[in-house]
């Protein structure tokens, strides 16, 4: 009996090797140190899950080119907006406690909301504006459908450089600023709309929203390396963040999102629940491990398997475009595979996950039990072929 069970153990560890191309792994890192070594990017760390191993786990490259610092694998990235599931995950939490409603107009929490116009025509007489047909809601502003703005208002130029205004601050101007269309109409990717969200957390919670996310998903998560505010004791492992420019490599300037990356963010009080998070590969595969377990982390749930579903189903429809790559529409603060082709080609249908400003990327295929991370730093684009090769790559290695 012992010897059958010992065969059976073996058995089963072999169907489970079975399942992955151990020689497609292993040439991520080649192919990401050809991006390393031709200067598209001073470094990257990759790390692939599968049913819930570590399978490729690599740090080439630099995190700090001047200051002669290897890329290790627990450098720490400004993620960008994949700090925006991050939001979209407490408001859920709030919504399954009955502190609000996804269909709730947001001024419900925000009066300050109430009254907003709508751009009715373009041109000369842009400056035209009506009503609209209903009130932005919650869900709205997780699907990028309510027609909030992007870019910075004419009065806060520099907001998302220095970080000074606090969110309720931020409301305050955000509230003043017409729709870009009738809500619901349109998809128009809004950091601003998201940063509503951050601050609809405060008012729902009466935390502030990075105490509440640490509190309720960094802490209990494990994501020991992940916070909007950098400490003197991690500071040493941040990456530098670099642009490119005919095959060279410059450290970015002080007009990026979040300042001058030497700063490290030095006097900022807006913790930006569009992009201001801070992470590691690892700390972010404790978060998207509990995606993929239907909202479940070793034994603790953070979500109900109803609220993942809901933020992984694809609700802008018809909308196009409706998302950053060919074949994605948008969940609830996720972009969501619906028609693998494309710049998604080979990727279940139901895949979702998010990119961020300096090329970072995390996607989960729930039907493969695939989770695929990439964490890289450049502000000015230029890194697609290096997002595609890796995403490719890792899901060519597991078989469907």
């Amino acid at each position: 009996m012992r010897i059958l069970f010992g065969l059976l153990i073996t058995a089963a560890i072999c169907l489970a090797q079975a399942d992955v191309d151990e020689t497609i792994l292993k040439n991520i890192p080649v192919r990401t140190k050809a991006f390393v070594d031709d200067h598209t990017v001073a470094g990257v760390v990759t790390m692939v899950l599968h049913n819930g191993k570590v399978v490729e786990f690599d740090a080439e490259g630099m995190a700090d080119a001047e200051a002669g610092k290897a890329m290790q694998k627990d450098t720490i990235f400004q993620i960008m907006s994949m700090t925006k599931p991050f939001t979209g995950v407490g408001i859920m939490m709030l919504a399954e406690e009955g502190k609000l409603g996804l269909r709730d107009p947001v001024e419900r929490y925000l009066p300050e909301f109430h009254g907003l116009r709508v751009v009715t025509t373009t041109g000369p007489d842009a400056a035209r504006t009506g009503e609209p047909v209903h009130a932005i809601t919650i869900r709205d502003l997780m699907t990028h459908t309510s027609g909030m703005f992007d870019s910075a208002p004419a009065d806060l130029p520099d907001y998302n450089q220095k970080m000074n205004v606090s969110l309720a601050d931020l409301m305050k101007t955000f509230s003043k600023q017409p729709l870009l269309f009738q809500p619901g109409t349109h998809w128009s990717y809004s950091s601003p709309g998201i940063d509503i969200l951050g601050r609809i957390i405060e008012v729902c919670s009466g935390q502030k929203y990075e105490d509440f996310i640490a509190q309720r998903l960094l802490v209990p998560l494990g994501m020991k390396d992940s916070f909007f505010f950098p400490d003197a004791a991690r500071v040493g492992r941040i990456a530098m963040v670099y642009e490119g420019h005919g095959g060279t490599l410059t450290r970015s300037p002080a007009s990026i999102l979040g300042g001058d990356p030497a700063k490290h963010r030095e006097g900022a009080i807006d913790p930006a629940p569009a992009w201001g998070l801070h992470s590691t590969a690892e700390d972010l595969s404790h978060f998207y491990e509990m995606m993929l377990e239907g909202g479940s982390y070793k034994g603790r749930r953070y979500l109900s398997e109803f609220s993942v579903k809901l933020m992984t189903e694809v609700h802008t429809g018809d909308l196009n475009p409706s998302g950053w790559m060919g074949g994605s529409g948008y969940g609830l603060t996720w972009e969501v595979v619906k028609d693998p082709f494309g710049e998604l080609e080979g990727h279940s249908l139901g895949t979702f996950g998010h990119g961020g400003a300096f090329g970072t990327q995390g996607w989960i295929d729930p039907r493969t039990k695939l989770i695929t991370i990439m964490l890289i730093q450049r502000s000015n684009g230029g890194t697609e072929a290096l997002k595609y090769a890796v995403m490719t790559m890792a899901e060519a290695a597991i078989s469907k």
